[in-house]
């Protein structure tokens, strides 16, 4: 069993009040501010003072403290059986279940994506949402249309979106191959600063990681032959400025296919880079060149399904 600390926020001892995201291997360049810490819960007083008037039989003192004591008792045991009875629904506090919020039903839109309509308002269902991709890191969701799915294991550190079926690779048969994917990542290593660099820089490496080499080395569709660029420009994602680049690659075998990078500032945090890479086949299995816009358009902010990829944005009109 591996004992390597899970993804997550942890304390940044450089920057004492923030938090650094750890993607499970690395530190990011990720920051947030320290959330802060929860108040202190009442402390009940173990005795109460004594009273002014002594009158009455056995000291009204005594009487007084003895009365005080089991009222905060009563507070005590009724807050406890509140609280079950609040978790269960119940009157019966000894089993208690917590209650999910039921997901709003999701309709689709063009090409098959499903409604812009977000499950609730802070965006933690769509974890489980099987129609959404959640890139927490990123701060973005990405719908997912129909006949695609989100595959259970993800190559590194890639979220990933692809079609539901599989083929034989055309140049490697022993492997398998899909129509479309789509991935989100957060670029490292590199000195690019705005979208546009950073989209040209990306676009040789998503063309080869789909067409050329995978990760592994197999040559799944025998190599890029030849490639051209068919269209590039900004774009509005998520109330950002973005920069896209796509491409038309020729391949050994195989009918080749399309490929597009998308650079934008992030939503969240300092604003880091994010990548939304597109790989579609060519020919009539792969899936229409005008889901690669749709899914522009469709990204979000996490719980934010109402911001239009344009608003915010510096494009000329």
């Amino acid at each position: 069993m591996s004992n390597a600390t899970p993804p997550g926020w942890y304390a940044d001892a450089s920057a004492p009040g923030s938090e650094r995201w750890w993607d499970g291997t690395a530190w990011t360049a990720h920051t947030r501010a320290l959330a802060p810490a929860a108040a202190p819960a009442p402390q009940y007083p173990a005795t109460v003072p004594a009273g002014g008037g002594g009158g009455g039989r056995g000291g009204g003192s005594g009487s007084a403290r003895a009365v005080a004591l089991v009222a905060a008792g009563a507070v005590v045991v009724g807050a406890v059986v509140t609280g079950a009875v609040l978790l269960t629904g119940r009157d019966d506090p000894a089993t208690p279940q917590a209650h999910s919020t039921p997901t709003p039903a999701r309709t689709a839109g063009t090409d098959g994506v499903p409604g812009d309509d977000s499950p609730s308002p802070d965006g933690s269902p769509a974890e489980e949402d099987p129609t959404v991709l959640v890139d927490q890191l990123n701060g973005i969701t990405l719908p997912i249309p129909d006949g695609r799915e989100r595959p259970e294991r993800n190559t590194g550190d890639l979220l990933t979106i692809r079609t539901k079926d599989a083929y034989d690779c055309p140049g490697a048969p022993s492997s398998f191959c899909y129509h479309g994917t789509v991935t989100t990542r957060t670029p490292s290593g590199t000195d690019a600063t705005t979208p546009q660099a950073l989209a040209e820089e990306d676009i040789a490496d998503a063309a080869d990681r789909a067409y050329e080499e995978d990760l592994v080395g197999r040559r799944a569709h025998g190599g890029i032959t030849s490639h051209r660029q068919i269209a590039a420009g900004e774009v509005g994602v998520a109330g950002r400025t973005g920069y896209f680049i796509r491409r038309r690659v020729t391949t050994a075998k195989g009918p080749g296919g399309y490929v597009q990078s998308l650079a934008f500032p992030s939503a969240v945090g300092s604003e880091s880079p994010v990548i939304v890479r597109y790989a579609f086949d060519a020919g009539p299995d792969g899936p229409p060149l005008t889901l690669m816009d749709t899914l522009t358009r469709s990204i979000r902010p996490i719980g934010d399904s109402a911001t239009d990829g344009g608003v915010g944005s510096s494009i000329a009109r």
